[in-house]
């Protein structure tokens, strides 16, 4: 799941709360250096962050070569996080590997495997035969259930619940204290509702709400102020 003896020397894409976040959990309990920052030029007002330097985005790869350095996305859920993942996919297409940041209070079973980019705060729990994909935010108190599968540019408030043999779908993104019923399949792009309870597979593009939840008419994608066509 994760090797503890192995450090990197670590740049994180975010200098905002998110950033910061990252920036402490690397540095509690984690065998990797954070040695800088980076954001996208519009976005960057100092030199420093966090006394570290803060490099565009733009030239991040000849200020710290790919085969020398990692990085770590750590933007909030913004636009239904269309925002993390092309900053992902940004770095990969530069030849980054990104790390992952597990809380040394997470807990993971030795048969649950991830992707690159998890953000797996305190108290989360990914059980028996898990599969959580790459570019994935699990907040605090979060728990996937046995034999469930998380896809890509996912993220979840705190204690959300994901029972046993769930899929959730990419880009969707469940909040504080939702639960997800066994078997059901959460569709790509949905927005499930702090306290909402799934009792059955829901539409790509949703918004839903309540318990048993249901669906608001108002699709997620509008809702999270992407752009539409």
């Amino acid at each position: 799941m994760r090797n503890v003896s192995i450090g990197e020397r670590v740049v994180i894409v975010g200098t905002g709360e998110q950033g910061a976040i990252a920036h402490e959990y690397l540095s509690s309990g984690s065998p990797h250096e954070v040695v800088a920052f980076s954001a996208e030029s519009p976005f960057i007002t100092s030199d420093t962050y966090r006394g570290l330097p803060v490099v565009p985005f733009e030239t991040l790869a000849k200020a710290y070569p790919p085969d020398e350095y990692r990085t770590f996305i750590a933007v909030s859920d913004i636009q239904l996080n269309r925002v993390r993942s092309r900053l992902y996919g940004a770095v990969k297409e530069a030849g980054f590997s990104c790390v992952s940041c597990l809380s040394d209070r997470a807990f993971a079973l030795p048969s649950a495997e991830h992707g690159e980019n998890l953000f797996a705060q305190e108290f989360t729990s990914l059980q028996h035969d898990v599969r959580v994909g790459s570019n994935v935010f699990l907040s605090s108190g979060t728990c996937v259930g046995h034999s469930s599968t998380m896809e890509d540019d996912c993220y979840t408030g705190p204690h959300a619940v994901i029972c046993g043999g769930v899929t959730i779908r990419r880009g969707s993104f469940l909040g504080a204290n939702s639960c997800i019923l066994e078997t059901v399949t959460v569709a790509e792009d949905c927005i499930i509702g702090a306290g909402a309870v799934v009792l059955k597979d829901t539409e790509p593009g949703q918004v839903y709400v309540g318990s048993p939840a249901r669906p608001t008419g108002r699709g997620s994608l509008v809702t999270a102020g992407v752009a539409v066509g």
